[in-house]
């Protein structure tokens, strides 16, 4: 094995953060290299310390490194110091288990969590000396491979990945290990590229750009059609039914250097039936799947005796919402051999499910921060959302966290969103002065209200949303700062409009955008996530250069029979659901969560074998807490996915 160590060791005593490129962390694998073995060189494309702690890289990497026919390292977009000595040294892009490059890989494979590393993708490729576009690539270069939320719509990468895994990764991965690992086995000939991604296309889950030709009128897209028969139309996100089958990570990775979100990191449930229309992970990720409680509970009692971590977070996209959370956090605090001094985070809090016995619990051993989104600042934009948590429900979550000791909270909100009026955005400072009210009745209370500019997603029912002007997003920061400038206990933080506008380009850009990307990375517009390195003028200069147009792109609503960008990719969610949704949301009108009423049809069960079950009266004051019961009777009451979309009420109590 031939590793760049060497020539990579003298120059750590010249970068900031050495740590970043050593590797050696607890729970790293040497996995033993060999032709017969497809080796992936899983990559995050931002620092290390922020990539590290991704659940999904660490997943894939235990499932490829236990097949006996594909091994895994990792890389992590390398910071601009040591890039610049890597290119001046003429030293590719490396992995930090055994600091190989990049180049002897046969899959270079991005997770793609946030739109604004897609410059930080580009550069990677180029580290890894390969051709940045697909098209220029031919048997002696890694094929280049993306996952995660952002390949939900792919096109703005299109020209640049060679193939998508749309979804859940655990079983497309091995799969698509197995075509390679046939390819690779039968020499890799000349010529032969072209074939091994016609053949990946075959995989489900698995969106091969190069099979596929996009097709435009004038700024407008006609569609994105297959340019064979054998390749399917509609690429269908792959979801793993099962979650007890993959109890993964097993051997979570223990940093040497401070990294975010460092303790252990726990998986309760993926997917979410709360319906907030502006959140695509609750979309995209359907149906909610649960991990079973003495699994969670092993995970959680194995990977602290291993890690030595005295914290825990137990994730999903509502942490709350998980059944039994209670005594589940209960469970691990007495935990005779977590020797009383383990803390435990929900990182993902929703404010109707956070009780004062969750709150006592969590806060045995160590108070964590605690952040609650209501999102909307009034109960109006809180419908058109669908975020259905009242007043009552923010002050009670609140009221239980100072009661049992807090003394700070964070409250997060979204500005932008569509019907936004400015009672809307006046009422977020409004809700956190009262916050602050409410916590000084237990003594000393502060409260931090972070405002992000609202980004419409794709596969969301706000998809067809024309986004906020970073001149009006502005003025609406202003308003609100304005307001809150002499409140004692109130600190105001925003996100930066022009960020928000760069994102919404590659969020619902088609192909075209991706030679703007192109054009801001050949810029030097690397890191783009960071506030310090991001550039809107490159933005600015990248779209007059290819002659496109933000209002096109980012400001204007879609149009309801328009072809969509990300149309042939599917998140199993119905058009006709998500567009109905919409309409809902113009109206102002709240839809509850489906757990607790008739089915609505949106499709993301269909196929999977699941039951929708709900209860036969209303939800549970102060929220569901996932009992899925009759709550007259105590009975469970199994309802088979039948029926239409069932009519949105004018308002939910």
């Amino acid at each position: 094995m031939t590793t760049l160590w060497p020539r990579l060791e003298p120059l750590l005593a010249r970068v900031q953060k050495p740590a970043r490129y050593i590797g050696c962390e607890d729970g790293a694998y040497v996995a033993p290299w060999s032709s017969s073995r497809v080796a992936w060189l899983l990559a995050y494309p931002d620092a290390y310390e922020v990539g590290l702690p991704n659940q999904g890289l660490q997943i894939l990497y235990e499932i490829l490194n236990d097949s006996p026919d594909a091994l895994a390292e990792r890389t992590y977009a390398p910071w601009p110091d040591m890039e610049a000595l890597m290119r001046e040294r003429r030293i590719p892009l490396f992995s930090v288990d055994n600091h190989r490059a990049a180049g002897e890989f046969d899959v270079l494979a991005f997770n793609l969590s946030a739109e604004l590393v897609y410059t930080n993708v580009l550069n990677c490729i180029d580290l890894a000396g390969a051709p940045v576009r697909a098209e220029a690539r031919d048997e002696s270069h890694p094929l280049i491979a993306a996952g995660g939320h952002c390949t939900f719509n792919p096109e703005p990468l299109a020209d640049y990945v060679d193939f998508f895994v749309i979804g859940d990764g655990e079983e497309a991965v091995s799969e698509a290990n197995a075509v390679i690992r046939d390819w690779k086995a039968s020499g890799r000939n000349p010529g032969t590229r072209p074939g091994v991604l016609r053949e990946l296309s075959h995989v489900p889950g698995v969106y091969v750009p190069s099979m596929y030709e996009a097709a435009y009128d004038g700024p407008r897209l006609v569609g994105v059609t297959p340019r064979y028969s054998d390749v399917p139309e509609v690429v269908e996100k792959r979801t793993v039914a099962d979650l007890a089958q993959w109890d993964y990570p097993r051997r979570q990775l223990v940093p040497l250097t401070e990294v975010v979100h460092d303790r252990l990191n726990v998986e309760i449930f993926r997917g979410c039936t709360r319906g907030c229309r502006f959140c695509q992970a609750g979309m995209i990720t359907r149906p909610v799947r649960e991990r079973p409680a003495e699994q969670v509970r092993r995970m959680v009692s194995e990977g602290l005796a291993r890690t030595g971590y005295d914290e825990v977070a137990l994730t999903s996209l509502s942490s709350a919402d998980y059944s039994g959370i209670d005594s589940v956090v209960e469970g691990i605090i007495d935990d005779p051999a977590c020797s009383g001094q383990v803390s435990v985070s929900l990182p993902s809090l929703r404010v109707d499910a956070f009780t004062v016995g969750i709150a006592s619990q969590i806060q045995k051993v160590r108070r964590t921060g605690l952040t609650f989104a209501p999102e909307g600042g009034t109960w109006r934009i809180r419908q058109v959302i669908n975020k259905l948590i009242r007043e009552e429900d923010l002050y009670g979550a609140v009221e239980s966290a100072f009661s049992q000791g807090w003394s700070r909270v964070k409250l997060y909100f979204l500005t932008g969103l569509p019907t936004e009026t400015d009672e809307d955005t006046l009422g977020i400072g409004e809700l956190a002065r009262n916050c602050v009210a409410v916590g000084r009745q237990h003594g000393r209370a502060s409260v931090t209200a972070s405002v992000g500019g609202f980004v419409p997603k794709p596969q969301t029912p706000f998809q067809w949303f024309g986004q906020d002007t970073v001149g009006e997003l502005r003025r609406k920061v202003d308003l609100l700062r304005d307001s809150t400038r002499k409140d004692k206990g109130v600190t105001l933080r925003w996100h930066d409009p022009r960020a928000s506008l760069a994102e919404g380009l590659a969020s619902r850009g088609d192909r075209r955008v991706g030679r703007v990307i192109e054009h801001v990375w050949r810029a030097g517009g690397i890191f783009q996530e960071w506030t310090e390195y991001f550039n809107l003028s490159l933005w600015e200069e990248a779209m007059a250069a290819e002659g496109l147009s933000f209002d096109w792109y980012v400001h204007r609503d879609r149009d309801p029979d328009e072809v969509l960008a990300w149309d042939h990719i599917s998140a199993g969610l119905h058009r006709d659901f998500l567009w109905g949704d919409w309409q809902d949301a113009l109206a102002a009108a709240g839809v509850p969560d489906c757990r607790w009423t008739p089915c609505y049809d949106c499709g993301a069960c269909t196929g999977y074998g699941l039951e929708h079950v709900v209860a036969s009266a209303v939800a549970p004051a102060g929220g569901s807490q996932g009992t899925n019961q009759d709550l007259s009777s105590g009975h469970i009451v199994p309802v088979r996915l039948v029926g239409r979309r069932a009519p949105a009420p004018a308002a939910v109590v």
